[in-house]
């Protein structure tokens, strides 16, 4: 992927500027599976990751509600977040995104940052009008990764 020099710059200061992170969509371990499959999911590899950098990120899902996932408590939806979140990060498909992009003005985030594969025109001009940033179809570990450490963007299994 070709990054601008503007892409650069923008990236790397929503990185150094945010402080607490939503992630809509982290992945919750389900009745039928084994509880080590949750480490594999890449919601969970990333909310890891970005907390082992320092970010606060709060877990959005509505079939997790209450429960903990590495030390935060699960919320049922953005506006239920008792805090000021910075970045609304997505891992839900991309017709979801334009109903995730209005939750995202109305609880005054900065950015709203869809993952790999995610994009949706309506949600990019929902933010934009409301002045917030818009990422489609990047990851947020990976733009870490490239900008800050200088690594190779990859997706590694998590330690134990």
């Amino acid at each position: 992927m070709t990054y601008s020099a503007k892409d650069e710059q923008l990236i790397k200061q929503i990185l150094t500027s945010t402080k607490t992170i939503a992630m809509v969509g982290v992945s919750s371990i389900q009745k039928k599976e084994p509880s080590n499959n949750i480490r594999r999911r890449p919601s969970i590899i990333v909310m890891k990751y970005l907390q082992e950098f320092g970010y606060r990120v709060i877990p959005v899902n509505p079939s997790a509600v209450g429960k903990k996932i590495y030390g935060e408590t699960v919320v049922d939806k953005l506006e239920n977040v008792t805090i000021p979140i910075d970045v609304v990060n997505v891992f839900r498909p991309s017709k979801e995104a334009t109903m995730i992009a209005k939750q995202t003005v109305e609880i005054g985030a900065k950015v709203l940052w869809l993952q790999y594969g995610i994009q949706n025109q309506e949600a990019q001009k929902i933010a934009k009008s409301a002045n917030i940033t818009y990422i489609a179809n990047r990851c947020i570990k990976q733009e870490y990764q490239r900008l800050f450490l200088k690594v190779s963007p990859v997706f590694p299994a998590l330690r134990n």
